[in-house]
């Protein structure tokens, strides 16, 4: 018997293709904003994936109030994120892809008998239009998918660890009893400070930034968030989940 009692896995860039869409999706909303606050910055996709990638918009706007020295009302906090929210659902149901292989083996951690839960950043509505324009939703029931942005009361952002250890709470496991996949320097954080084994998964950079990038994520994330093992590509997962296994044994 396996000592991983929960597969935990992130979402945008990890099952799904869905950062590069959403980035593209809330960047006019973001100048919106710098244009309103008088200020003369403009972010591009590029740009807002290298300042933010791994936070959902309301840690977006919280980091740009920080960065640029301004200051939303929470009123108008929230009909931003709302505004965000709408814009990028819409895409992601259009548009979102399954990262390579992905799917493949959420097939065969069901064949073996894993439980799995979904844990991302991003507003529970956004996760579950990739998962079901991706068709992976199958794998999982709506009661676990969790997400910092609307299942956490107030809402939080990784890389606070708050929503690992709720999801956690709500599954009747210990973080150190299951394992996760994430792709970020922000969602590695998060799990490495909830105390949860990870797989840090950077083929993602590798199709969209190439490999230099890859590289580089790979190094960040076993330095910085000490991740358990990297994986480069969904075909070798089953190898990492044996690997974080047999440590734990």
């Amino acid at each position: 018997m396996s000592p991983i009692k929960y597969v935990l896995l992130d979402c945008d860039n990890t099952l799904c293709l869905s950062e590069r869409l959403a980035f593209e999706a809330c960047a006019d909303l973001t100048n919106e904003i710098m244009e309103k606050k008088g200020l003369p910055e403009r972010y591009t996709t590029d740009s807002l994936l290298e300042d933010f990638v791994g936070q959902n918009f309301r840690g977006m706007c919280l980091g740009l109030q920080k960065k640029h020295n301004f200051t939303m009302a929470p009123e108008e906090l929230e009909s931003y994120v709302g505004q965000e929210l709408d814009r990028v659902t819409q895409k992601l149901a259009q548009k979102c892809q399954p990262c390579p292989g992905a799917p493949e083996k959420l097939e065969w951690l069901k064949q073996q008998g894993y439980p799995m839960s979904v844990v991302s950043t991003s507003a529970k509505s956004r996760v579950l239009a990739s998962l079901v324009k991706t068709d992976q939703m199958k794998y999982f029931t709506d009661e676990h998918v969790y997400s910092a942005a609307t299942s956490l009361n107030p809402p939080s952002s990784k890389p606070d660890p708050k929503i690992y250890l709720y999801a956690c709470e709500q599954l009747g496991v210990k973080p150190e009893e299951c394992v996760t996949v994430e792709d970020s320097r922000s969602g590695a954080t998060a799990a490495m400070r909830a105390g949860i084994p990870l797989i840090g998964y950077v083929g993602v950079y590798g199709i969209e930034e190439g490999k230099e990038k890859m590289d580089q994520m790979a190094k960040i994330l076993t330095e910085q968030c000490k991740a358990d093992v990297i994986m480069y590509d969904w075909k070798e997962f089953p190898e990492c989940l044996k690997k974080i296994e047999e440590s734990m044994k």
